[in-house]
């Protein structure tokens, strides 16, 4: 048998081919890698578009609306009728309608902040608008949302160059760890026996039916008093010429002026 001459022209080009169709099925595995990353990343993009949404706060009305749910829910049905019937005595009293309201002019009054220093209402609104909101106590989850909601949009408040007073009827001791506790940015005022808010009309004193559930919840030691009265969950707008020229006043607790609202109505007045 005779041996054919070996070709070294036919080694190359076999080896050649080799090459070509192994670069070519290496481009096409890294182009499909490529698309399979691209479409894994433009997957996540979406994801954390569709989570931020998702992250968007609720209003301030809303989260009062869920927690009120929760309480009828998970509450004794007898205790939810005491306390609905409470807030129907408050609305009866007519202290909405007798409350200082749009057009009154605000009552002057200086009061001890968190730390005890004295804030004054004519200094705050010589700079221009402030907004006075009056709350229960930290006790109370429904003033802490609020308060945690009007802290969610300070730096707008603070940009209009607008002053912000939140105010309840407990002892500074008791409203600085309030302050603390929401990591509020803004004066927490103590008025205590209510003074400041008697003037502008908006104590009540709680129904008997409650007065034993706020007596073990530890209201005295919270307020510093044992007169058991507390203030509507009042909102005001006061001008530099000490005018109330907004006011959101209603006997039901669960309910509290929407922060932004209040802040366009500013905007608007300007």
């Amino acid at each position: 048998m005779t041996n054919k001459p070996f070709n070294f022209s036919n080694l190359l080009c076999t080896f050649s081919l080799l090459l070509t169709f192994g670069f070519f099925s290496c481009s096409d595995n890294k182009k499909a890698q490529s698309e399979e990353q691209t479409e894994i990343v433009e997957e996540e993009i979406i994801i954390d578009e569709s989570s931020e949404t998702e992250t968007i706060m609720p209003s301030l009305t809303d989260q009062l609306s869920d927690k009120a749910n929760a309480f009828k829910e998970k509450a004794d049905p007898e205790k939810v009728k005491t306390y609905e019937a409470a807030i129907e005595k408050v609305a009866a009293s007519g202290i909405v309608e007798k409350s200082k309201k749009e057009g009154d002019k605000a009552p002057n009054f200086t009061l001890p902040n968190a730390t005890g220093i004295q804030v004054s209402l004519t200094d705050k609104t010589q700079n221009g608008y402030t907004i006075i909101t009056w709350y229960r106590g930290g006790w109370c989850p429904y003033c802490n949302l609020t308060l945690a909601a009007w802290q969610d949009i300070l730096p707008e408040i603070k940009a209009e160059n607008v002053e912000f007073l939140a105010i309840s009827p407990e002892v500074p001791d008791m409203s600085l760890s309030t302050k603390e506790k929401n990591a509020l940015e803004f004066e927490v005022l103590s008025d205590v026996g209510n003074k400041v808010a008697k003037e502008y009309g908006i104590v009540f004193p709680l129904d008997e039916s409650i007065k034993e559930a706020y007596k073990n919840m530890g209201l005295e030691k919270y307020n510093g008093d044992a007169s058991y009265t507390l203030p509507l969950a009042a909102t005001y707008i006061v001008n530099s010429e000490n005018e109330i020229v907004y006011a959101f006043l209603d006997a039901d607790y669960k309910k509290r002026a929407e922060p932004r609202e209040v802040l366009e109505k500013i905007k608007d007045m300007k």
